[in-house]
């Protein structure tokens, strides 16, 4: 049977309500680790570093779509909880074509510079020509991955969140087997990684398309739309934090390899790729569960129901309470075989990746509140709050705590510079939700 998002949610409702998208998402980051696996085992470490050099780009132009996708979905859950149905659609069509055409441009403006932004990032002569053929074939399929990301979003207002999760499988299941077949079998290494990539993102866009385009039974269909500046500037604003906090982590990503190329050299950039990867999961069940809540904090904000914003606000605080205890206890006990996936055929590099884990892991342990916090305020259609945590956790406090603790603790400050962000990280969202409980009644 199921959820809607006018009912009033138990522990139980509100865990199936969003489990669909904590499907989606760690699903999302499998497929995307087996890239860095195939590439890792069978091209070499020289290569998964290059392609981990690389990723944060991709990331940095994917936030728009992610933007567009959470910004517009807050926007579209608010006027269904106000009873306007025609007027969501609209602002979701609105919403899906402009992402379209952004993605297009974007694609075609950085694809000539992919070589120069490789250097920038520090590649080697070694590491550059991987760097420049994974990236090319990835920045020219960006429009896809965009669109990907929009949807994931909103299938969950359409109240589809299953259907989202199916999409996603079906595109990381394209991804896994043309890895194995592209890099495993054919030997195309990091070109046959992106490829693959590639051709999946295709799939997890067109899908939807379709589906929306046709006449379904959800609360969605892609319609006959008008440009609005001022409602797709709202999109943007409501999504500001989630693309901040995207291109943040991008750039964090970037002055990480930059500080562990000089404290610690190629192997330490490649043992970040793995925490990173390991990372990807753990905190996608962090974005999966704010993107499964998200439409039904919009939805009875904008249907005024405070009673039931109040309900969902303190269940979420305490499910994201245990999240976080349970995924630091797997991330520190399981530190070794989840390095061993990734670099167990280099003995120093997996003694480097492991120890890094059982420090990094601790994080965990308050990202999820963070994350939660900032998607909460989105949801309320307050992007600027959003913004302000999600830009000050990720930009301020993790580059000011990478850049500072190695001058204290060497290689091993970098891997502990995350657990301070997020710790100072929690100071700050506590002190904007208890600052307008009474604003918004929850």
């Amino acid at each position: 049977m199921a959820v809607h998002l006018s009912e009033h949610f138990s522990y139980r409702k509100l865990l199936k309500a969003t489990l669909p998208s904590i499907l989606m998402m760690v699903f999302t980051s499998i497929y995307g680790i087996v890239d860095g696996f195939f590439v890792s085992n069978f091209a070499g470490k020289t290569a998964f570093s290059a392609i981990n050099l690389f990723i944060p780009v991709t990331m940095v132009i994917g936030a728009l779509g992610f933007m567009m996708g959470s910004g517009g979905a807050a926007l579209v859950s608010k006027t269904l909880g106000e009873g306007d149905r025609e007027k969501a659609n609209k602002v979701f069509s609105m919403v899906v074509y402009t992402t379209m055409i952004m993605g297009a441009v974007v694609s075609a403006l950085v694809f000539p510079f992919v070589e120069h932004i490789s250097r920038a990032l520090g590649a080697s002569e070694d590491m550059l020509p991987y760097c420049v053929t994974y990236g090319r074939i990835l920045i020219g399929g960006q429009v896809f991955y965009m669109i990907q990301t929009l949807f994931q979003t909103f299938f969950t207002v359409a109240e589809k969140p299953m259907l989202g999760f199916i999409v996603t499988l079906i595109a990381g299941v394209t991804n896994m087997i043309l890895d194995a077949l592209f890099i495993g079998a054919f030997s195309w290494g990091v070109a046959g990684a992106a490829i693959a990539t590639v051709i999946s993102q295709v799939v997890g866009s067109i899908v939807p398309l379709i589906y929306f385009f046709r006449k379904n039974n959800s609360l969605l269909k892609l319609c006959k739309t008008h440009f609005d500046f001022k409602i797709l500037l709202k999109s943007a604003t409501n999504g500001s934090s989630e693309f901040l906090s995207n291109v943040s982590s991008s750039v964090v990503s970037m002055v990480y390899n930059i500080q562990l190329l000089a404290y610690a050299g190629e192997d330490g950039v490649a043992a970040y790729g793995v925490l990173m990867y390991v990372g990807f999961i753990f905190t996608a069940i962090y974005l999966g569960y704010s993107i499964g809540v998200a439409p039904i904090v919009g939805y009875n904000y904008g249907a005024e129901n405070k009673m039931e914003l109040k309900n969902v606000f303190h269940k979420s605080l305490i499910i994201n309470g245990i999240f976080g205890v349970v995924m630091t206890i797997v991330a520190i006990s399981l530190s070794t075989p989840l390095s061993y996936i990734f670099v167990g055929y280099d003995a120093e590099l997996l003694s480097l990746t492991s120890g890094a884990m059982r420090i990094y892991g601790f994080c965990f342990l308050f990202m999820g509140f963070n994350i939660f916090a900032s998607s909460f305020f989105t949801a309320l259609n307050n992007g600027l709050i959003s913004a302000l945590i999600s830009g000050l956790r990720t930009l301020v406090f993790q580059i000011a705590a990478v850049l500072l603790l190695p001058l204290l603790l060497g290689v091993n400050g970098i891997w502990g510079s995350l657990i301070v962000a997020e710790a100072v990280a929690i100071i700050l969202s506590s002190i904007f939700l208890l600052a307008n409980r009474k604003r918004y009644g929850y």
